[in-house]
Protein backbone atom coordinates (compact mmCIF):
# COMPACT_ATOMS: atom_id res chain seq x y z
CA UNK A 1 0.00 0.00 0.00
CA UNK A 2 1.22 3.42 -1.15
CA UNK A 3 1.17 6.02 1.92
CA UNK A 4 0.78 9.72 1.70
CA UNK A 5 3.45 12.39 3.19
CA UNK A 6 1.62 12.58 6.24
CA UNK A 7 1.05 9.59 7.10
CA UNK A 8 4.58 8.26 6.52
CA UNK A 9 6.67 11.15 8.65
CA UNK A 10 4.59 9.98 11.34
CA UNK A 11 4.75 6.10 10.88
CA UNK A 12 7.57 4.99 8.31
CA UNK A 13 10.15 2.43 10.22
CA UNK A 14 8.45 2.98 13.26
CA UNK A 15 6.39 -0.72 14.59
CA UNK A 16 5.64 -1.18 18.46
CA UNK A 17 8.40 -1.90 20.52
CA UNK A 18 8.44 -6.29 20.42
CA UNK A 19 9.37 -6.50 23.76
CA UNK A 20 7.26 -3.88 25.55
CA UNK A 21 4.35 -2.66 22.85
CA UNK A 22 6.02 0.48 23.36
CA UNK A 23 4.16 2.82 20.52
CA UNK A 24 6.63 5.31 20.56
CA UNK A 25 10.41 4.09 19.46
CA UNK A 26 12.56 4.03 22.47
CA UNK A 27 15.94 5.28 22.61
CA UNK A 28 18.53 2.67 22.46
CA UNK A 29 20.66 3.69 25.02
CA UNK A 30 23.57 0.74 24.25
CA UNK A 31 27.05 0.46 22.83
CA UNK A 32 26.57 -2.92 21.42
CA UNK A 33 24.12 -6.18 21.13
CA UNK A 34 24.25 -9.79 22.40
CA UNK A 35 25.16 -11.98 19.63
CA UNK A 36 23.02 -15.80 19.65
CA UNK A 37 26.14 -17.72 19.00
CA UNK A 38 29.33 -17.20 17.27
CA UNK A 39 27.83 -18.65 13.64
CA UNK A 40 25.92 -15.75 14.50
CA UNK A 41 28.32 -12.71 15.00
CA UNK A 42 30.34 -14.11 12.06
CA UNK A 43 27.58 -13.28 9.47
CA UNK A 44 26.88 -10.31 10.60
CA UNK A 45 30.34 -9.33 10.54
CA UNK A 46 30.60 -10.96 7.05
CA UNK A 47 27.36 -8.47 5.94
CA UNK A 48 25.75 -11.86 5.15
CA UNK A 49 23.30 -11.26 7.41
CA UNK A 50 21.61 -7.81 8.89
CA UNK A 51 21.84 -6.72 12.34
CA UNK A 52 23.38 -4.86 14.98
CA UNK A 53 26.44 -5.64 16.27
CA UNK A 54 27.73 -1.98 17.57
CA UNK A 55 26.45 1.48 17.79
CA UNK A 56 28.99 2.78 15.75
CA UNK A 57 27.73 1.29 12.64
CA UNK A 58 24.21 0.48 13.82
CA UNK A 59 21.56 1.32 16.48
CA UNK A 60 17.63 0.49 16.26
CA UNK A 61 16.35 3.82 16.95
CA UNK A 62 18.39 5.66 14.55
CA UNK A 63 17.69 2.58 11.91
CA UNK A 64 14.06 3.41 12.56
CA UNK A 65 15.15 7.19 11.60
CA UNK A 66 17.14 6.02 8.50
CA UNK A 67 14.36 4.16 6.65
CA UNK A 68 11.63 7.34 7.89
CA UNK A 69 13.90 9.93 6.01
CA UNK A 70 14.13 7.53 3.11
CA UNK A 71 10.91 6.80 2.81
CA UNK A 72 10.07 10.61 2.73
CA UNK A 73 12.58 11.54 0.31
CA UNK A 74 11.77 8.31 -2.08
CA UNK A 75 15.15 6.79 -2.04
CA UNK A 76 16.48 3.21 -1.56
CA UNK A 77 17.98 3.83 1.81
CA UNK A 78 19.60 6.37 4.42
CA UNK A 79 23.02 6.55 6.72
CA UNK A 80 22.47 9.06 9.04
CA UNK A 81 25.61 10.25 11.19
CA UNK A 82 26.48 13.29 13.84
CA UNK A 83 25.88 16.79 11.17
CA UNK A 84 25.65 18.19 8.11
CA UNK A 85 28.97 18.28 7.33
CA UNK A 86 29.47 14.74 8.25
CA UNK A 87 26.78 13.55 6.27
CA UNK A 88 28.82 15.52 3.27
CA UNK A 89 31.73 14.04 3.57
CA UNK A 90 30.28 10.85 4.17
CA UNK A 91 28.68 11.65 0.69
CA UNK A 92 31.84 12.23 -1.00
CA UNK A 93 33.87 9.68 0.80
CA UNK A 94 32.80 6.24 -1.36
CA UNK A 95 33.06 8.52 -4.47
CA UNK A 96 36.30 10.87 -4.11
CA UNK A 97 40.10 9.68 -4.15
CA UNK A 98 43.51 11.74 -4.39
CA UNK A 99 43.56 13.61 -7.36
CA UNK A 100 39.82 13.27 -7.58
CA UNK A 101 37.34 16.50 -7.64
CA UNK A 102 33.42 18.05 -7.46
CA UNK A 103 31.77 20.35 -9.70
CA UNK A 104 30.13 22.60 -6.45
CA UNK A 105 27.29 25.24 -6.82
CA UNK A 106 28.74 29.00 -5.51
CA UNK A 107 25.75 29.45 -4.30
CA UNK A 108 26.31 27.47 -0.95
CA UNK A 109 25.80 27.55 2.88
CA UNK A 110 29.84 29.49 4.02
CA UNK A 111 30.66 26.63 5.99
CA UNK A 112 30.14 24.32 3.13
CA UNK A 113 32.08 26.64 1.09
CA UNK A 114 35.00 26.24 3.39
CA UNK A 115 34.51 22.66 3.98
CA UNK A 116 34.58 22.33 0.12
CA UNK A 117 37.46 25.08 -0.68
CA UNK A 118 39.82 24.17 2.42
CA UNK A 119 39.26 20.95 4.38
CA UNK A 120 38.81 18.30 1.68
CA UNK A 121 42.14 19.56 0.66
CA UNK A 122 43.47 17.23 3.26
CA UNK A 123 41.95 14.38 1.41
CA UNK A 124 44.18 14.89 -1.73
CA UNK A 125 40.51 16.22 -3.17
CA UNK A 126 39.64 19.43 -4.85
CA UNK A 127 35.87 21.47 -4.96
CA UNK A 128 35.28 23.33 -8.59
CA UNK A 129 33.12 26.47 -7.69
CA UNK A 130 30.78 26.85 -10.53
CA UNK A 131 27.37 29.18 -10.83
CA UNK A 132 25.29 26.16 -11.46
CA UNK A 133 22.65 28.11 -13.70
CA UNK A 134 25.39 28.15 -16.04
CA UNK A 135 25.19 25.02 -17.82
CA UNK A 136 27.79 25.60 -19.89
CA UNK A 137 30.18 26.17 -16.72
CA UNK A 138 29.43 23.20 -14.82
CA UNK A 139 29.60 21.11 -18.40
CA UNK A 140 33.44 22.76 -18.82
CA UNK A 141 34.40 22.34 -15.06
CA UNK A 142 33.84 18.48 -15.42
CA UNK A 143 36.82 16.56 -16.11
CA UNK A 144 38.09 12.77 -16.21
CA UNK A 145 39.21 13.34 -12.62
CA UNK A 146 35.57 14.74 -11.79
CA UNK A 147 33.38 12.54 -9.22
CA UNK A 148 30.11 14.10 -8.56
CA UNK A 149 28.28 17.49 -8.89
CA UNK A 150 26.92 19.21 -5.63
CA UNK A 151 23.99 21.76 -5.04
CA UNK A 152 21.79 23.23 -2.81
CA UNK A 153 17.89 22.50 -3.47
CA UNK A 154 17.32 25.73 -1.98
CA UNK A 155 20.21 27.95 -1.25
CA UNK A 156 21.69 29.05 2.07
CA UNK A 157 21.49 32.31 2.72
CA UNK A 158 20.14 33.69 -0.33
CA UNK A 159 17.27 31.10 -1.20
CA UNK A 160 18.49 30.72 -4.43
CA UNK A 161 16.71 27.70 -6.32
CA UNK A 162 18.84 24.93 -8.65
CA UNK A 163 17.52 23.83 -11.26
CA UNK A 164 16.96 20.35 -11.14
CA UNK A 165 16.62 18.73 -13.85
CA UNK A 166 19.23 20.23 -15.94
CA UNK A 167 22.05 19.63 -13.93
CA UNK A 168 20.72 15.94 -13.04
CA UNK A 169 20.98 16.03 -17.18
CA UNK A 170 24.55 17.24 -17.32
CA UNK A 171 25.12 14.43 -14.89
CA UNK A 172 23.72 11.56 -15.99
CA UNK A 173 25.54 12.59 -19.61
CA UNK A 174 28.72 12.43 -17.69
CA UNK A 175 28.17 9.77 -15.70
CA UNK A 176 28.65 11.00 -12.55
CA UNK A 177 26.12 11.38 -9.42
CA UNK A 178 24.23 14.48 -8.59
CA UNK A 179 24.38 15.47 -4.64
CA UNK A 180 22.19 17.35 -3.65
CA UNK A 181 21.62 19.27 -0.07
CA UNK A 182 17.77 19.29 0.68
CA UNK A 183 18.47 21.08 3.97
CA UNK A 184 16.41 24.14 3.37
CA UNK A 185 13.49 23.01 1.43
CA UNK A 186 13.21 19.44 3.02
CA UNK A 187 11.27 16.75 1.63
CA UNK A 188 8.11 18.14 1.93
CA UNK A 189 8.84 21.01 -0.37
CA UNK A 190 10.85 19.13 -2.54
CA UNK A 191 12.51 15.42 -3.46
CA UNK A 192 15.29 15.84 -5.39
CA UNK A 193 15.52 11.74 -6.63
CA UNK A 194 12.26 12.66 -8.24
CA UNK A 195 14.36 15.35 -10.35
CA UNK A 196 17.29 13.38 -11.13
CA UNK A 197 19.50 13.05 -7.71
CA UNK A 198 21.61 10.28 -6.93
CA UNK A 199 22.17 11.15 -3.42
CA UNK A 200 20.43 13.51 -1.52
CA UNK A 201 22.19 15.30 2.20
CA UNK A 202 20.43 16.64 5.23
CA UNK A 203 21.75 18.85 8.22
CA UNK A 204 19.30 17.29 10.16
CA UNK A 205 20.00 19.75 12.92
CA UNK A 206 17.25 22.37 10.73
CA UNK A 207 14.16 21.67 9.05
CA UNK A 208 14.07 18.00 10.30
CA UNK A 209 14.28 18.16 13.63
CA UNK A 210 12.63 21.34 13.93
CA UNK A 211 13.69 22.42 17.38
CA UNK A 212 16.43 23.53 18.01
CA UNK A 213 17.92 20.80 20.22
CA UNK A 214 20.52 18.54 18.58
CA UNK A 215 22.31 18.11 15.31
CA UNK A 216 22.58 15.29 13.37
CA UNK A 217 22.98 14.37 9.25
CA UNK A 218 21.43 12.13 6.99
CA UNK A 219 22.53 10.57 3.41
CA UNK A 220 19.34 9.57 1.23
CA UNK A 221 20.52 6.87 -1.63
CA UNK A 222 17.68 6.68 -4.32
CA UNK A 223 19.81 3.39 -5.41
CA UNK A 224 19.27 4.13 -9.14
CA UNK A 225 23.03 4.87 -10.08
CA UNK A 226 25.26 2.11 -11.95
CA UNK A 227 28.34 2.30 -10.02
CA UNK A 228 29.42 -0.36 -12.50
CA UNK A 229 29.13 1.57 -15.76
CA UNK A 230 32.84 2.92 -15.55
CA UNK A 231 35.61 2.56 -13.38
CA UNK A 232 35.26 5.85 -11.35
CA UNK A 233 34.20 4.43 -8.74
CA UNK A 234 36.47 1.44 -7.38
CA UNK A 235 34.93 1.39 -3.80
CA UNK A 236 31.28 0.40 -4.83
CA UNK A 237 32.24 -1.48 -8.28
CA UNK A 238 35.76 -3.42 -6.91
CA UNK A 239 36.79 -6.22 -4.75
CA UNK A 240 36.87 -4.69 -0.99
CA UNK A 241 40.10 -5.69 1.03
CA UNK A 242 37.99 -5.50 4.03
CA UNK A 243 35.74 -7.82 3.28
CA UNK A 244 37.67 -10.71 1.81
CA UNK A 245 37.04 -9.51 -2.02
CA UNK A 246 33.47 -8.21 -1.82
CA UNK A 247 32.01 -6.06 -4.44
CA UNK A 248 29.24 -3.46 -2.77
CA UNK A 249 27.48 -3.00 -6.03
CA UNK A 250 27.40 -6.57 -7.19
CA UNK A 251 26.25 -7.74 -3.69
CA UNK A 252 23.44 -5.37 -2.52
CA UNK A 253 22.93 -3.61 -6.03
CA UNK A 254 20.56 -0.23 -5.17
CA UNK A 255 21.72 -0.60 -1.43
CA UNK A 256 25.37 -0.47 -2.46
CA UNK A 257 25.76 2.99 -1.22
CA UNK A 258 23.94 2.48 1.70
CA UNK A 259 25.61 -0.83 2.93
CA UNK A 260 29.13 1.33 2.20
CA UNK A 261 28.53 4.40 4.25
CA UNK A 262 27.71 1.93 7.34
CA UNK A 263 29.71 -0.95 7.00
CA UNK A 264 32.90 1.35 5.98
CA UNK A 265 31.92 4.62 6.23
CA UNK A 266 30.69 4.72 9.58
CA UNK A 267 33.06 1.68 10.72
CA UNK A 268 35.83 4.17 9.90
CA UNK A 269 35.18 7.59 9.91
CA UNK A 270 33.29 7.38 13.29
CA UNK A 271 30.36 10.25 12.39
CA UNK A 272 27.53 8.28 14.84
CA UNK A 273 24.20 9.55 15.58
CA UNK A 274 23.41 9.22 18.77
CA UNK A 275 20.36 7.90 19.49
CA UNK A 276 18.85 10.73 21.59
CA UNK A 277 19.67 12.62 19.23
CA UNK A 278 17.75 10.31 16.57
CA UNK A 279 14.80 10.42 18.69
CA UNK A 280 14.54 14.06 19.19
CA UNK A 281 15.02 13.94 15.58
CA UNK A 282 12.01 11.57 14.71
CA UNK A 283 9.72 13.53 17.03
CA UNK A 284 10.84 16.33 15.13
CA UNK A 285 9.27 15.13 11.72
CA UNK A 286 6.10 13.92 12.84
CA UNK A 287 4.68 17.49 12.34
CA UNK A 288 7.31 18.51 9.00
CA UNK A 289 4.45 18.90 6.89
CA UNK A 290 2.33 21.10 9.43
CA UNK A 291 5.19 23.19 10.18
CA UNK A 292 6.83 23.78 6.47
CA UNK A 293 3.74 24.97 5.63
CA UNK A 294 3.55 27.39 8.59
CA UNK A 295 7.07 28.57 7.53
CA UNK A 296 6.34 29.03 3.95
CA UNK A 297 3.23 31.32 4.56
CA UNK A 298 4.92 33.16 7.38
CA UNK A 299 7.59 33.51 4.90
CA UNK A 300 5.76 34.62 2.11
CA UNK A 301 3.90 37.23 4.35
CA UNK A 302 7.22 38.75 5.29
CA UNK A 303 8.68 38.69 2.35
CA UNK A 304 6.06 40.78 0.52
CA UNK A 305 6.23 43.22 3.49
CA UNK A 306 10.02 43.63 3.28
CA UNK A 307 9.66 44.54 -0.04
CA UNK A 308 7.58 46.93 0.45
CA UNK A 309 9.75 49.15 2.76
CA UNK A 310 11.70 51.87 1.85
CA UNK A 311 14.50 51.11 4.42
CA UNK A 312 14.67 47.82 2.02
CA UNK A 313 16.59 47.67 -1.18
CA UNK A 314 15.61 44.07 -2.32
CA UNK A 315 14.02 40.70 -1.25
CA UNK A 316 15.54 37.65 -2.00
CA UNK A 317 12.72 34.98 -1.50
CA UNK A 318 11.95 32.98 -4.49
CA UNK A 319 8.36 32.92 -3.65
CA UNK A 320 8.19 36.73 -4.75
CA UNK A 321 6.81 37.48 -7.94
CA UNK A 322 9.97 39.66 -8.55
CA UNK A 323 12.14 36.84 -8.07
CA UNK A 324 14.20 35.37 -10.88
CA UNK A 325 13.86 32.22 -9.51
CA UNK A 326 9.91 32.70 -9.42
CA UNK A 327 9.05 29.98 -12.54
CA UNK A 328 10.87 27.21 -11.14
CA UNK A 329 8.86 27.42 -7.95
CA UNK A 330 6.46 25.33 -9.54
CA UNK A 331 8.96 22.87 -11.32
CA UNK A 332 11.36 22.16 -8.24
CA UNK A 333 9.50 23.20 -4.83
CA UNK A 334 5.33 23.13 -5.80
CA UNK A 335 4.00 23.74 -2.31
CA UNK A 336 6.22 26.40 -1.15
CA UNK A 337 10.07 28.54 -1.36
CA UNK A 338 10.54 27.73 2.23
CA UNK A 339 11.50 29.98 5.03
CA UNK A 340 14.75 31.02 4.17
CA UNK A 341 15.94 34.38 2.25
CA UNK A 342 17.65 37.25 2.88
CA UNK A 343 17.22 41.02 2.15
CA UNK A 344 19.42 43.79 1.82
CA UNK A 345 19.30 47.66 3.71
CA UNK A 346 20.47 50.83 1.95
CA UNK A 347 22.27 51.63 4.93
CA UNK A 348 24.75 48.52 4.18
CA UNK A 349 26.87 46.96 6.68
CA UNK A 350 26.57 49.04 9.84
CA UNK A 351 22.89 49.05 9.45
CA UNK A 352 22.49 45.85 9.47
CA UNK A 353 24.51 45.00 12.34
CA UNK A 354 22.30 47.11 14.07
CA UNK A 355 19.05 45.59 13.04
CA UNK A 356 20.75 42.17 14.39
CA UNK A 357 21.13 43.97 17.92
CA UNK A 358 17.69 45.60 18.12
CA UNK A 359 15.07 42.63 17.18
CA UNK A 360 13.13 41.26 19.92
CA UNK A 361 10.98 38.41 18.90
CA UNK A 362 13.57 37.32 16.59
CA UNK A 363 16.82 35.14 17.91
CA UNK A 364 20.03 36.27 16.69
CA UNK A 365 21.47 32.44 16.18
CA UNK A 366 24.00 30.81 13.76
CA UNK A 367 21.09 28.33 12.83
CA UNK A 368 17.81 28.17 10.71
CA UNK A 369 15.11 25.90 10.22
CA UNK A 370 13.61 26.59 14.46
CA UNK A 371 10.50 26.57 14.89
CA UNK A 372 11.60 30.30 16.63
CA UNK A 373 11.85 32.99 13.84
CA UNK A 374 16.40 33.58 13.44
CA UNK A 375 18.40 36.18 12.14
CA UNK A 376 21.58 36.58 11.48
CA UNK A 377 24.02 38.86 9.49
CA UNK A 378 25.97 36.05 7.43
CA UNK A 379 29.05 38.45 6.40
CA UNK A 380 29.93 39.17 9.44
CA UNK A 381 29.57 35.33 11.02
CA UNK A 382 28.90 32.53 8.93
CA UNK A 383 30.10 33.40 5.82
CA UNK A 384 32.97 35.85 8.21
CA UNK A 385 36.03 33.52 6.24
CA UNK A 386 35.05 34.34 2.53
CA UNK A 387 36.14 36.76 0.53
CA UNK A 388 34.10 39.63 -0.71
CA UNK A 389 34.17 37.83 -4.10
CA UNK A 390 32.91 34.25 -2.30
CA UNK A 391 30.23 36.18 -0.40
CA UNK A 392 29.01 38.21 -2.80
CA UNK A 393 28.48 35.15 -4.98
CA UNK A 394 26.95 32.80 -2.18
CA UNK A 395 24.49 35.33 -1.92
CA UNK A 396 26.16 36.69 1.51
CA UNK A 397 27.01 40.14 0.70
CA UNK A 398 27.78 42.51 3.26
CA UNK A 399 24.61 45.21 3.01
CA UNK A 400 22.22 41.37 3.34
CA UNK A 401 20.45 40.10 6.50
CA UNK A 402 19.71 36.31 6.51
CA UNK A 403 16.19 35.14 7.90
CA UNK A 404 14.83 32.12 8.98
CA UNK A 405 11.06 32.75 9.38
CA UNK A 406 9.50 30.73 12.12
CA UNK A 407 5.73 29.58 13.18
CA UNK A 408 5.09 32.49 15.17
CA UNK A 409 2.38 34.89 14.49
CA UNK A 410 3.56 37.07 11.11
CA UNK A 411 2.07 40.29 12.37
CA UNK A 412 4.33 39.88 15.48
CA UNK A 413 7.65 39.40 13.21
CA UNK A 414 6.76 42.29 11.20
CA UNK A 415 6.43 44.49 14.35
CA UNK A 416 9.44 43.14 15.51
CA UNK A 417 11.15 43.92 12.41
CA UNK A 418 9.57 47.48 11.84
CA UNK A 419 10.71 48.38 15.29
CA UNK A 420 14.12 46.90 14.26
CA UNK A 421 14.59 48.50 11.33
CA UNK A 422 13.55 52.36 12.92
CA UNK A 423 16.50 51.57 15.01
CA UNK A 424 19.41 50.39 12.78
CA UNK A 425 18.03 53.04 10.01
CA UNK A 426 16.77 55.91 11.67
Amino acid sequence: MTYGFDTLQVHAGSRPDPATGARQTPIYQTTAYVFRDADHAAALFNLQEVGFIYSRLTNPTVAVLQERIAALEGGQGAICCSSGHAAQIMALFPLMGPGKNVVVSTRLYGGSITQFSQTIKRFGWEAKFVDIDDSDAVKAAIDDDTRAVFCETIANPGGHIADLKTLSGIADAAGLPLIVDNTSATPYLCRPIEHGATLVVHSMTKYLTGNGTVTGGCVVDSGTFDWSASDKFPSLSQPEPAYHGLKFHETFGPLAFTFHGIAIGLRDLGMTLNPQAAHYTLMGIETLSLRMERHVANAKTVAAWLEKDDRVDYVTYAGLESSPYYDRIGQICPKGAGGLFTFALKGGYEACVKLVDAVEVFSHVANLGDTRSLIIHSASTTHRQLSPEQQKAAGAAPELVRLSIGIEDPADLIADLDQALTKACG
